[in-house]
């Protein structure tokens, strides 16, 4: 068994660490000027123009059940969409807003039909609510606001009572985890409580867990779906680590105690969460694989994001990433689920350009090849511990010797403690091979 012990959550993530892959999908308004999720804020765009997009929101080719195919198929066990970005749209039949899907062309509940058919593929379901809302007529503008440089903004912001704004969002939240069935994961975005804006604009101060009353909010949440997974974004530690854009190198751990940690490592396929129609900076099939691997090989799950267009369908930029996971993890998912870090004296058997994983029930080692060596593949302290060698894709044996190189030159490899596996020349053709080891 995995002797790697993390700090206790109050919701049950045992089925979370197993699944290691999800989906993010962030969709909204956004979609339709189709330059980030956050354009209102970085463009400052007035509300008679954001309107537009609400008035001609109608994504006619939206189809979730396909959505839930391509996530099964590639290997993804659980999703979370976004039911509220920071514009503030909401993508659920709420009964506290009129600026909802059901009141644009698009006339339904988008979020049911979501929850439906993710189910319906046997993933579970997870919901993402922004903290923020540059819409709300009670959210305080602040330095993130995108009224924040207007003339009269400190005018505008004069009488907004963050604390109606609070009660606003536990009407939501409770919405959301009542009308839908059980709900796996509740994801906050995010607190900024020790921001405030500069110079004369001093008084723009950031959020945090008291204007989002996050005591109340989370107790709400609790009492509601007792179990469910939420992250710590809300400024109150609950479940989840959620490093954002970035790729921890070892297990997350508590910035106080020192304790490893429940985490997962969000990521976009491209530069942007939303919709982005002339972004370039989309990942290789290469790096998509390694970002997977890297992450579970150091105890993390890994949430990977699509932005729908909006008319509702993934492009072919995202579903050709899709397929990338798709064609790996048909063959090699059983190096992801329910593994985590290999045990600290595995790891020290770890080859250059390699990367390890281990079944948590600690009977087999995964050995993800970065780069394909020639003839050898050498593990120093596994001799006398394995029992069995395969490459994962097809069950095909690799034959190995302990003790030394079975070769003629005088210089080969030997020590008593060395595994030697014997390779083939010719290279598997996957992105990332791996080999799969028995342990005695």
């Amino acid at each position: 068994m995995s002797s790697y012990v993390t700090r206790k959550t109050p919701g049950d993530t045992a089925w979370f660490t197993r699944d290691r892959f999800g989906m993010f999908i962030h969709w909204g308004l956004y979609a339709m000027p189709a330059r980030h999720e956050w354009v209102k804020m970085r463009e400052m765009i007035p509300e008679a123009h954001y309107d537009l997009y609400f008035k001609h929101f109608n994504p006619d080719l939206y189809d979730p059940r396909e959505w839930a195919r391509q996530a099964k198929a590639a290997g993804m066990r659980y999703a979370v969409m976004t039911t509220k970005h920071h514009e503030g749209f909401c993508m659920f039949d709420s009964q506290f807003t009129d600026y909802k899907c059901t009141n644009t062309p698009a006339g339904r509940d988008l979020i049911r039909e979501y929850v439906d058919a993710f189910r319906a593929e046997g993933l579970r379901v997870g919901f993402y609510y922004s903290l923020i809302d540059w819409h709300h007529p009670e959210f305080p503008i602040d330095m993130l606001h995108p009224r924040r440089d207007d003339p009269d903004a400190r005018e505008q912001s004069r009488g907004r009572d963050v604390r109606k704004y609070a009660e606003y969002m536990r009407n939501q939240v409770r919405e959301l985890l009542t009308n839908y069935g059980k709900v796996d994961i509740l994801w906050f975005d995010f607190s900024y409580g020790q921001r405030q804006g500069e110079g004369d604009k001093a008084w723009m101060k950031g959020k945090g867990k008291d204007e989002w009353e996050s005591e109340e909010l989370l107790g709400l949440a609790r009492e509601l779906q007792p179990g469910i997974i939420i992250d710590n974004r809300a400024e109150i530690e609950q479940d989840l680590w959620t490093p954002e854009q970035y790729q921890p190198t070892e297990w997350v751990r508590h910035y106080e105690t020192g304790e490893l940690v429940t985490w997962e490592a969000c990521q976009t396929l491209s530069g942007s969460w939303g919709y982005h129609r002339d972004e370039q900076t989309w990942k290789s099939p290469e790096m998509l694989i390694r970002m997977l691997i890297n992450t579970v090989s150091v105890g993390g799950n890994l949430l990977m994001n699509v932005g729908p267009t909006a008319r509702g369908y993934l492009d072919a930029r995202a579903e050709a990433a899709l397929k990338v996971y798709a064609d790996w993890m048909r063959y090699n998912s059983r190096s992801i689920y329910g593994c985590t870090m290999a045990e600290p004296d595995l790891l020290k058997a770890l080859p250059p350009d390699c990367r390890m994983t281990q079944s948590l029930d600690g009977k087999r080692l995964y050995l993800h090849l970065f780069a394909y060596p020639f003839g050898h593949l050498l593990l120093r302290g596994l001799a006398g511990r394995v029992e069995y060698a395969q490459f994962l894709h097809d069950a095909s044996e690799v034959r190995f010797t302990e003790g030394a190189v079975r070769h003629f030159s005088e210089g080969a490899a030997k020590a008593d403690d060395l595994l030697v596996l014997e390779l083939p020349p010719v290279r598997p053709g996957y992105l990332v091979p791996v080999i799969e080891l028995f342990l005695r």
